[in-house]
């Protein structure tokens, strides 16, 4: 049985390689079928970070080379513009690296958990497509299994390492039901896209996009299921805010003191959690010695995320321990499945003596002879035949004084062993 990863990711290829032989929704089920003319089971994950054929099979051994090839025509490009930025992994070492992937100890950023819900994503298009078999089946569903038990037993994905991540992570902490809350989000470049992604995996109550350009505003709104302003109003919806992450590329601060002292006075003093990720400042550092206002600049949040990195990092060498008790326990797995062809070859073996004998006895009838003779005709030669080799694996054994091969045999036998008889 063979396993085989083979792909680029973020470690080995720049981003000109890597969108090169990247994967997109809409060629994902014709690669799929192509590739199955070389290798019988396939699982194809693409990212912006990586891109990763998982392959296996049954019988056959797996060709780099012709995978390599397959990728040139595919996207039809130079095979020398890719090939030294590829990966293979074989056998214990390409388990070991899908566990790595799933866990989040391959990620760009450590830990990070949606590299799972990529992984499963690729792994039902692939049943969809009729791609896989038995053995990839079965080390996706285990790589999932040890996923979760890395992130149970570990803290590796518990501190936020992403200042977007972190911002959200310490509203969690102020507030104790983000459903009930609503966020104002300043800004429409990454960092702030992030943010909102986030909140909305949170369930946040409402999020209200805020940008000089509110074609730009609109654009995150409606990713978000929210509301669009333009930048000017921010103050008007200050009130209605309990979340305020800022992050624009204004020159001067876009909310002042007095704008949060108003709003706080129409909120009942309610609290505002707000985080500055801007440099300059969006908000006025005065804004943070009000009372019921929680303001948190980058450096604030670097801080909090260089202590988490160690955090996770630590938790990481607990994880790549756990993962390689887990890839030999799979292929523990594997080697005994690449065995169970003996099961086949032993009753195989059965069935022919059983005709060969069983055709005779039949023809002892037709020769004259009672059915009953024939019968125990049967019944001993049968008998003899099927217990013939393991008689004298059992007779060898026993005068050269082999006990493994005498216990193995009371084992699979189903025999009680000389010396736990009684007399």
């Amino acid at each position: 049985m063979s396993v085989v990863v083979i792909g680029v990711n973020h470690k080995t290829a720049p981003v000109k390689i890597r969108e090169k032989i990247a994967f997109s929704p809409e060629n994902l089920e014709k690669g799929l079928e192509e590739i199955g003319a070389i290798v019988k089971e396939r699982v194809i994950v693409s990212t912006c970070n990586r891109t990763e054929l998982y392959l296996g099979s049954s019988k056959n051994s797996i060709s780099s080379h012709d995978i390599s090839q397959w990728l040139a025509r595919f996207f039809q490009i130079q095979e020398d513009s890719f090939q030294d930025f590829l990966y293979v992994h074989k056998q214990d070492a390409a388990v070991q690296h899908i566990l790595r992937v799933v866990s989040g100890l391959d990620s760009l950023v450590l830990g990070e958990p949606q590299i799972l819900g990529q992984v499963k994503d690729a792994h039902a298009s692939a049943l969809r497509a009729k791609a896989t078999g038995p053995m990839l089946n079965k080390l996706m569903q285990y790589s999932f299994k040890v996923a979760k038990k890395v992130r149970t037993q570990t803290a590796i994905g518990a501190n936020p390492v992403s200042v977007a991540y972190a911002s959200v992570s310490l509203a969690k902490q102020i507030f104790a039901k983000l459903e009930e809350q609503t966020a104002l989000l300043v800004g429409a470049g990454e960092t702030i896209e992030l943010v909102g992604r986030h909140l909305k995996a949170q369930h946040v109550g409402n999020i209200i996009v805020a940008n000089r350009t509110l074609e730009n505003a609109q654009r995150l709104a409606d990713e978000f299921d929210g509301t669009a302003i333009r930048l000017e109003s921010v103050a008007e919806h200050l009130p209605n805010a309990d979340i305020v992450i800022s992050s624009t590329a204004a020159p001067i601060p876009i909310i002042g003191k007095g704008s949060v002292e108003r709003a706080l006075k129409k909120r009942k003093h309610q609290p505002i959690f707000m985080v500055d990720i801007a440099i300059p400042r969006d908000i006025e550092s005065e804004v943070g010695d009000l009372d019921d206002v929680y303001l948190y600049t980058v450096d604030d949040l670097e801080s909090v995320i260089e202590e988490n990195k160690k955090s996770r990092q630590d938790a990481a060498n607990q994880a790549e321990k756990m993962v390689q008790l887990e890839v030999k326990d799979y292929m523990d797995w594997v080697r005994a499945q690449s065995q169970l062809q003996l099961i086949c070859q032993y009753r195989t073996r059965a069935e022919t003596h059983k005709q060969d004998v069983l055709e005779k006895a039949l023809q002892q009838i037709q020769n004259g002879k009672s059915t009953e003779e024939a019968l125990t005709f049967l019944a001993h030669t049968l008998t003899n035949k099927l217990s013939h080799n393991a008689t004298v694996a059992l007779n060898k054994a026993a005068k050269s004084g082999d006990l493994d091969t005498l216990e193995t045999a009371c084992k699979i036998l189903d025999l009680t062993p000389i010396d736990n008889q009684r007399d």
